[in-house]
């Protein structure tokens, strides 16, 4: 089986979601460190509340930054990428992969005495 084409928006439809989803679990790391960060420095220089104020505000901004970046770089490079897949598939002759398939159980009828189903 080869593949000859990728669908370039359906594939950036998938990759944007996933790249979206890594950027949110980035940015929740992110997020947790400016707020450690913070504290420390809270706790450091108790007498400037702009030090937690604006390590607070990186934390809770990341959460929302990172995961329109990462979903909005995620989608137009696979986009970019199936497109040229597909041009250079054309002229290269695509990816070639093995599949296997297992019987249906279904189709394969009932099981006898002594057999494992599948």
């Amino acid at each position: 089986m080869i593949i000859k084409r990728v669908a370039p928006l359906s594939a950036a439809k998938i990759a944007g979601t996933l790249y979206l989803i890594l950027g949110f679990i980035i940015g929740a790391f992110v997020s947790l460190f400016a707020l450690i960060g913070a504290a420390f420095s809270s706790s450091i220089e108790p007498h400037n509340p702009t030090a937690f104020a604006g390590s607070a505000q990186i934390g809770v901004g990341s959460i929302v930054i990172f995961p329109i970046l990462y979903g909005a770089i995620g989608f137009i490079g696979s986009l970019i990428a199936a497109a040229l897949y597909n041009v250079l598939a054309r002229a290269v002759g695509g990816i070639r992969i093995e599949v296997e398939s297992e019987p249906s159980p279904i189709l394969a009828g009932p099981v006898q005495s002594g057999e494992r189903a599948v």
